[in-house]
């Protein structure tokens, strides 16, 4: 682990794989860490540079003043790969992840050569359900939190999977539950405020979209949205819920891997 000063606060990160290989930038979702990454790096680190970090708000990562917003996230990113001197990268993100992989496919197009969105739309619910969560956070505190986490495993993992593998799902969720709740409520409304549904087109990275088919918060139907505008773009639907790297696990990673050396 390692931290990045930022201008109002640090971001902390972990690198995995050799110093000279290629870079690869892996974006957690709302209410995780960059563990929620961990299945994944063992395979990956061996052809990449894995860069992975907490998103402002989360884990190690400062919470800073709210409401955040997308493109600070995203220039949160860039930071980070200006101060490890890379010019361009690979990125993948989920959920929260994937609207800043927007945001940085349309803003920074010279930084990336390839984007993967996964179970995540270019616009993610509504004012109004993001506005009732915030209010709930931010009064709740703690307590708030603890009770998001039990409501989330059945948004997170089908139910085929979290009874199978109730360790690796506790895992994930308790995440949620440890997540700042002033931080979690400002990154609550960065996602309420994204919306990239007329700029898609912009994105010129090769781009693959990974959605799953019992994801409801996201669902396959948004990416197929996201696909038939960025030109080029793949599509890869897994049996899985929200969280595909976690679920479909072995797949998934090869999947991407694949992709990434195409």
């Amino acid at each position: 682990m390692a931290t990045l000063q930022l201008a109002d606060g640090v971001l902390n990160y972990q690198i995995d794989g050799p110093a000279a290989a290629p870079v690869l930038v892996l974006s957690n979702s709302l209410g995780t860490t960059l563990g929620m990454w961990d299945e994944q790096i063992p395979q990956l680190s061996q052809s990449f540079r894995v860069v992975r970090y907490d998103t402002r708000g989360h884990g190690g990562s400062s919470v800073t003043d709210g409401p955040y917003r997308i493109e600070q996230l995203g220039r949160d990113v860039l930071a980070l790969l200006d101060a490890l001197k890379v010019e361009r990268a690979a990125y993948c993100g989920l959920s929260m992840g994937g609207l800043i992989g927007q945001w940085l496919g349309i803003n920074a197009p010279e930084r990336f050569s390839h984007i993967v969105l996964c179970n995540t739309a270019a616009k993610i619910g509504n004012a109004e359900g993001w506005n009732a969560r915030i209010a709930t956070v931010t009064a709740g505190g703690a307590q708030a939190m603890a009770e998001l986490r039990d409501g989330s495993i059945a948004r997170w993992f089908t139910p085929q999977f979290s009874a199978a593998n109730p360790v690796v799902a506790e895992r994930i969720v308790s995440m949620l539950a440890s997540t700042n709740p002033a931080g979690y409520a400002a990154n609550c409304a960065a996602v309420r405020d994204a919306d990239f549904r007329e700029q898609l087109g912009q994105i010129q990275a090769k781009t693959l979209i990974i959605c799953g088919t019992g994801d409801a918060v996201t669902t396959p139907e948004d990416g197929r949205f996201m696909q038939q505008r960025i030109a080029g773009a793949q599509q890869l639907d897994f049996h899985a819920a929200h969280l595909s790297n976690v679920e479909a696990g072995a797949a998934f990673t090869q999947a991407l891997e694949h992709f990434l050396k195409a």
